[in-house]
């Protein structure tokens, strides 16, 4: 079984936190399924559940499967801060490449924040649209701000051929077999490969 969720802002990529932050548990009642990857704390969308232990290793080794980001950042970003992305940097942890980085408009399906993103009128946003093949510690953001354009919101929209669709946060749905394809060229269905 695959499950997408919409995991929303400040929830945690587990289902319980002796801390007492929020956890996968408030949303999804399925017994037996575990988070497939992470998606950071302060980061929403796209997160995958499952119950196979195979799928779920594949999909949170460091190169697995692309993923592609809906980021706002801080500034007016430039062309040679989206090349710069795109050709390639250096992070703290080694070399770092988005497989792409366009400019983008604020989405109309973009749902409300709580709480909202710091509006300053002096200092402009920025959407990107990144899509990137590895899942190291903050990644995406780390990227951003080596290029000067700080994350100030992270969506992830898709994992391989799946999107998060018109999922609303907080909710989840088991993906069909044909969708679950999409997440890998190797699938595990009891016991047997799929490609």
């Amino acid at each position: 079984m695959l499950i997408a969720l919409n995991k929303p802002y400040q929830v945690l990529s587990q289902f319980t936190d002796a801390g007492g932050r929020r956890a996968l548990a408030e949303f999804v009642d399925v017994k037996n399924v575990y988070p497939a990857g992470r998606l950071d704390f302060d980061s929403e969308g796209l997160l995958l559940l499952t119950d196979e232990a195979p799928l779920a290793h594949l999909l949170t080794s460091k190169r697995a499967i692309e993923k592609t980001y809906l980021v706002q950042v801080d500034g007016a970003v430039t062309d040679a801060a989206l090349d710069q992305l795109r050709s390639g940097l250096r992070l703290n942890d080694g070399p770092a490449r988005a497989l792409s980085a366009e400019q983008r408009s604020a989405p109309e399906w973009l749902w409300p924040r709580h709480p909202a993103i710091r509006f300053r009128a002096s200092i402009p946003t920025s959407w990107i649209e990144i899509r990137i093949d590895e899942g190291r510690n903050r990644q995406v953001r780390r990227m951003t701000a080596a290029v000067g354009f700080p994350t100030l919101r992270l969506i992830r929209t898709l994992v391989g051929g799946v999107g998060l669709g018109n999922l609303a946060p907080g909710t989840w749905r088991v993906l069909s077999r044909a969708e679950s394809l999409l997440v890998s060229p190797l699938r595990v269905f009891g016991g047997r490969r799929c490609s």
